[in-house]
Formats: structure tokens, sequence, C-alpha cells
């Protein structure tokens, strides 16, 4: 009943009636304005987007720009160009005169905007949970096909990996379905159980990446212990008022180390009310080498693409996507149980997956201090696991298991403002969803959730200090059928959860901002914690699920303190989250199959530590740049600590560059050293590794030649070939990680 509900709601956020557009909302007019550098020069090339309607242009080479037909209102509108400090300016439509942003240059550049944290755009400094953005040149010089892999330069942010192809996010010690990964702010759902089994996200399909550190269930629903990252598209080109046109560009690259190479190719263009994007990006990769040679079984080939068509206009706008994440991904297994003496090598299976996204969204104004905001997804996950086939000719694959995850999500929110101190959202969300188990081997039994939410979060201003609050209530049934191989029999199981956050954020003095935050999460115990009952061969252990366990539920105490000045800025963050029957693998001391038997098990745990970071600009053409995190992490009933939680770690590193100057444009040359600590504090289930030093560099380019602006990367990874193994290796008791690897991207812009 919810979400049908909230799919009428959505159907007339898209369908506007025609007194919303008469009526309930100001006249359109047109945001005009001009951009400058400091001594009022104008800039060409500034990418200039209304957050809350997703609409955007570039300034011409006189520095204006024009978005007509933007409904009258509130907005935030945000200024970006490379090499310059991003600009935020909030205007109520209609303006009196043309709107004049003025841009400083920028070693490095702060988000001038943050959704994520607040579901609603809000200036990042008075955010009471610490973000993090990672911008569009950020993710261009990254090459990997894992998300993960892409935040490792986050402080606190790491990455529990399986090779070089599959990566998931480490927040804050916790990882798999106690992370929430977004596209666009709506859900995506996997097997988070499954360390082979990451994000599926191609990184090079978006314009920047949020990041959330800590816990966020009071926005977005169950799962959100550890933090969120939300991958954000870039808004769409916006043809009202200009005649059609069309452009994109095309970028290749190669890495040396395991000799991948790939592409990415877009093409954009809009006419009138109708604008457009199609995106594509193809990877292959052969077995990664380390300092001992190759590991075998560890290529993949994979490939990603996008398909986006949306309508502009004063009413609001809605936009169509289709997304594709797929590819096959070899897996490196061991052939024998951890600790025992053979420790050596089996070529593994390997994983098939295919993840399809349709998503609708709309954005509508519907007074000058309302705008309703709707999401809807289907999303198909489908994953395969294929081996030799026993007894079989070399090469003959047989399937192990086939599993598919069918989710439909709906999120209807109207955004408002309350005078001129309070500004919030309230809204309802929805979730079903199907799980179908086929093939031999059945990992976890078919089931379905059912979920529906509530919610509401508002900001009020009162001079230097920012509050926040909200408040969230879940309801959740999970519906289970039996499974004679699991020995399961059906099971209903119902939840009804409430999530809170408080938090403020205080600015004594110009640049100085503390905060701090209370907040409570959730997360429901998934099928496989519940049901199962068989071997996984990939982690050499065979694992019990528990149906009797709880969800488990964190409070998360969240403290820093920012300081940010012309030459300099540093942040640090120190937090404490209990989190209450936590869920964790236990040895029973028993084998089957010739497997260390694992079992479900929960307690109470404590995760504390902190996060720093710290960039310095000396010089004109000089950027300084430093982090640091720490994790504390114990299972408060057995005194134990938990398992696979990241050493203390951090990087320093130093960047020349240069601005827009001359034929080359921009140029950079950068250094980074990165320290990982031996991780001393092991649980039963860990496996020590030493501590590590490693050596990266990067250089890069962005010349334009015959009108077409170029950018050359060349990176190069663990410079002096250092061997290490790192401790959130799944790899770490059978090979090394990866030696040098020399990363080459070359790419254009039309």
């Amino acid at each position: 009943m919810i979400v049908t509900s909230l799919l009428l709601a959505f159907a007339a956020s898209v369908h506007p009636s025609p007194a919303w557009e008469l009526t309930g909302t100001a006249l359109s007019d047109t945001l005009r304005g001009r951009v400058e550098d400091t001594t009022g020069a104008p800039l060409a090339g500034v990418e200039i987007t209304v957050v809350e309607v997703g609409r955007g242009t570039t300034t011409g080479a006189d520095g204006t720009f024009a978005i007509p037909d933007v409904a009258g209102g509130r907005y935030s509108v945000v200024a970006r160009l490379v090499g310059f400090q991003p600009a935020l300016r909030t205007v109520t439509l209609p303006l009196a005169n043309d709107l004049t942003i003025q841009l400083s240059t920028a070693a490095f550049t702060l988000p001038p905007v943050t959704v994520t944290a607040t579901r609603s755009a809000t200036d990042p400094r008075s955010s009471t949970l610490p973000t993090e953005e990672l911008g569009a040149e950020q993710l261009r010089r990254e090459h990997g096909v894992s998300l993960a892999h892409a935040l490792e330069g986050v402080a606190g942010v790491h990455t529990l990996s399986t090779g070089e192809q599959v990566g998931k996010p480490v927040i804050r010690g916790l990882t798999g379905s106690r992370v929430l990964v977004l596209a666009d702010a709506l859900r995506l759902e996997d097997y988070s159980w499954s360390d082979e089994d990451g994000p599926s996200v191609d990184v090079r399909l978006a314009d920047r990446v949020e990041v959330i550190r800590g816990p966020a269930s009071m926005l977005y629903g169950a799962d959100a212990l550890g933090g969120v990252v939300n991958v954000i598209p870039a808004p769409l080109p916006d043809g009202v008022g200009r005649s059609a046109f069309v452009h994109g560009g095309v970028e290749g690259y190669g890495a040396s180390n395991n000799r991948e190479a790939g592409g990415a190719a877009r093409l954009e263009g809009g006419a009138g009310a109708f604008g457009w994007r199609v995106m594509g990006v193809g990877r292959f990769a052969e077995e990664y080498h380390t300092p001992d040679g190759p590991v075998d079984n560890t290529g993949f080939g994979s490939f990603s693409g996008e398909a986006t068509a949306g309508v502009r206009g004063a009413w609001g706008g809605a936009t169509l996507s289709y997304t594709h994440f797929g590819g096959e991904f070899k897996l490196l297994e061991a052939d024998a149980p951890p600790g025992e003496v053979d420790t050596g090598l089996d070529a593994g299976p390997e994983r098939k997956l295919a993840d399809e996204r349709l998503q609708l969204s709309s954005n509508v104004p519907v007074a000058e201090h309302v705008r309703l905001e709707a999401k809807a997804q289907w999303q198909r996950h489908s994953l395969i696991e294929v081996g030799d086939t026993p007894g079989g000719t070399p090469g003959e694959e047989s399937t192990q298991f086939d599993l598919l995850l069918n989710t439909m999500t709906a999120d209807v929110m109207a955004h408002h403002e309350i005078g001129a101190h309070v500004v919030g959202s309230v809204g309802a969300s929805g979730i079903l969803q199907n799980n179908d188990s086929r093939g031999p081997q059945p990992i976890v039994p078919d089931g379905r959730v059912r979920s529906g939410a509530l919610f509401a979060f508002e900001q009020i201003g009162l001079g230097p200090v920012q509050l926040s609050l909200g408040g969230r209530v879940d309801l959740r049934r999970l519906e289970v059928d039996a499974n004679a191989d699991l020995g399961n029999p059906d099971d209903t199981r119902d939840y009804t959860v409430a999530s809170a956050s408080v938090g403020a954020a205080y600015a004594p003095a110009s640049g100085v901002t503390l905060r701090a935050n209370v907040g409570r999460a959730w997360r429901a115990p998934t099928l496989f914690e519940l049901y199962a009952n068989g071997p996984r061969i990939g982690e050499a252990r065979y694992e019990i699920g528990r149906a009797d366990l709880n969800p488990e539920s964190a409070l998360d105490l969240d403290a820093g303190v920012a300081l940010e000045l012309p030459a300099f800025t540093v942040t640090v963050s120190a937090y404490r989250n209990r989190i209450s029957d936590f869920i964790y693998l236990a040895p029973t001391g028993e084998f089957r199959d010739s497997l260390r038997v694992y079992e479900h098990d929960q307690a109470p745990a404590v995760l504390w530590g902190g996060e720093a970071a710290l960039d310095v600009h000396p010089v004109t053409f000089l950027t300084l740049h430093g982090r640091a995190d720490y994790v504390n992490a114990t299972n408060t009933a057995t005194d134990e600590p938990l398992p696979l939680i990241p050493p203390l770690s951090g990087a320093v590193s130093a960047e020349v560059g240069s601005g827009e100057a001359g034929w080359a444009g921009r140029t950079y040359v950068n250094v980074e050293t990165e320290m990982v600590a031996t991780q001393t504090r092991l649980s039963s289930f860990d496996v020590q590794t030493p501590g590590y030093v490693l050596l990266n560099l990067g250089a890069g380019i962005t010349p334009r030649l015959g009108g077409r602006g170029l950018h050359f990367d060349v990176r190069v990874r663990n410079l002096f070939d250092t061997a290490y193994r790192s401790y959130l290796s799944r790899y770490k008791e059978f090979a090394l990680n990866p030696g040098r690897n020399i990363v080459v991207r070359l790419g254009t812009s039309f």
C-alpha cells in the first residue's frame, strides 16, 4: 500500500497539474549571469549548475550564461572550473539584476555544495555529518573498474579487495551491507554478503562522488551504519532557448601491470526542452603481476553504459535513464583452509555479473518555497559463478550458482523553506524486492522484501549556529521460502525500526567550523547471515547462518573541527560507534568437507577512531596534502578485536601545477607516499600482514590543439615495485598485492 501511494505521487510529480503550473509556482524567469576571475576578466567554459532542478550550462567566451524558463523560487547556483575554487550562490528568482560570480584560483578545492548529507543542496560547512567529494577531475585520473579503489584517497575510506577487479568500500571499519551505495540518491541493491560482489558502478560514468562517513539510516534507511557513497551523474545538457547542438568526448588508457586496456566515449546534446546523453566504458585485463610474478585467474573484462534523456522547463524537469554494469571477473581460490600449512593456489572460478537499472526522476516546484522531488528505480542484479566441470575436459565449465535480485525502489520528497531560517525535507520511500536462487548450489533461499518508510529532516539557521534534526520510521517484512538443501522452513520476519539524528555546526569565526552529531542507524540481517548452510570455496570455509538474528542497531557520536584559510585547510573528525547485536563470524572448531566451519553470531561492539586531512598552499604553484585515519573495533562481549579492521594508515603528497596558461593548459606533477602500519589487534579470523610504504607518481597536461581540448595523464603506482600484502586483501594469504603499475590515459572533447 505504501509503495502504491509512492508511485501515484511520483506520477503526479512527473505530470504536474495545470493548477500547479498556473497558481502554485511563481512565473518563470531567465537566470542570467557572468563569471569572472578576481581581476574582473571573464571566464569561459565554466560549468553552471542549478542544483535543485538539475539544470546546467557553460559560460561563453565573454563569461556570460543564461538558463531560461526557471520557475520562480530559491535556488543554489554552483560555478565550477578546473583550477579555480568552486563557488556557491543562493538566489531567489526573479532576479532584479544579473548574477555575478567571481572565482579565485585554487590549487586545492572544497566542494561548494553537498546533497547527500541533507537530501537537499546545502553548504558543506553547515553539515553536521562529515562529508567529502571527489570531483570530475579526480575521477578522471582514476583508471580502475572498482568504485572502492577510486575512493581510497578519502581519509577513513579503504577497500576490501579481491585482486584488482572487485572492491568493496570500507568506511570507518565497516563494509558490505553496512555501507550503503547510491546511484543519484537511489539505493543500489546487490549481494553484499559476498566479498566478490562489489558495487555495480563505473566511476567514469559519474560527474562526482559524495561520501558520508558515519551512520545515515535516518536519511536513507537500513544498512547505512558505516556511511553512504552517492555516485552523482552530470546534469543533462540544457537546450532550453537554444538551437540543436551535439558535443562529446573520447578517451583511452592502458595499464602495464595487468596489461589492462580500456576506453570511454560520450555523446550528448539538446534542443529546446529536450536533452540527452549516451556513454560507454569498456575494460579488459589479464592477470595482475607481483614482484614474485603473475597471479593466475585474476583477469577480467567489463562493459558499462548509460543512456539518459530528459525534458526541462518552467514547470520543472523529468529524466529517464538506463544504466548497465557488467562483466566477467576471474577469482583466485585457496586450496587449503585458513591457518593450515598448505597455502598454495588453485585457479578458481569466474563470476559473471550483469546489473541493469532503469531510473525515472522528476523535480517540480509546486510553490515558491516548496519543491516536489520523486525518484523511482527498477534494478535487476544477476550474479552467476561458473567453474571447471569436475572430471571434465579442461576449460569445460559448469554453473556453480545463479542468483537473481529484482528490486523496485521509490522515493517522494517535499523540499521546503519555512521563513528565512528553516529548510528541510519530508518524504516517504518504499522497496519491493525478490531474490531468486537458481543453479545447483542454493547459496541463499528464495525470498521477498517489502519495505516502507516515512522521514523528515530539518535544518535551522541561527546566526553562526546551524542545527539539524530528523527522524525516520521503517517498516520491513522478509518472507522466505523453504529450502530443503539449506534446511530452512518457510519463514516471515517483521521489523519496525526508528532512526534519528541531531546535530549542530557552529562557526565562531570566519573559516572556523565546529560540528557535532548524534545519530541512530540500523541494519537488517541478510539472507545469507540468516540462512547460510554450505561451503564458501572462495573463502576456504563452511558457513552456517542463524535464523534468530536480530537487526543491528548503532548509536554514533561524531565531532569535528574544520579550519579553512587561503593558504591551508585542516579537518579533524573523531567518532564512537556502538553497535548492538553486531553480526560476525565465529569459528566453531569443526570441519566439514575439509573446510573450517564458521557460524554467524552477534554481540555488542564498539568502534572508535578518527580522521585528519591537511592541505597547505605555501606558494602559487605548490600544494601539500596529508591524510591519516585510525579505527579501533572491539567485540565487547568477548573483548576480542573485530575482524578485517583497517590498520593505522596515511599518506602525504606534493603537487606542482600551473593554471590555464598558454597552449599547454593546466599541468601538474605530483608525488605521493602511502604508509600503512601493521595491524596488531587481530581476531581469530585474521591473518597479520606487515606494514608497508609505497611511492606513487602522477603527471598531466591539458593542451588545446586545433581548437579541441585534450587531456593526457600518466600515473605510476608502487614505483619501486615493493612486495607487500594489504591487510584488507582477500588474497593476502596466497599472493602479494600488485607490483609497479604504469597507467597512461589520453582523451579529447569536441
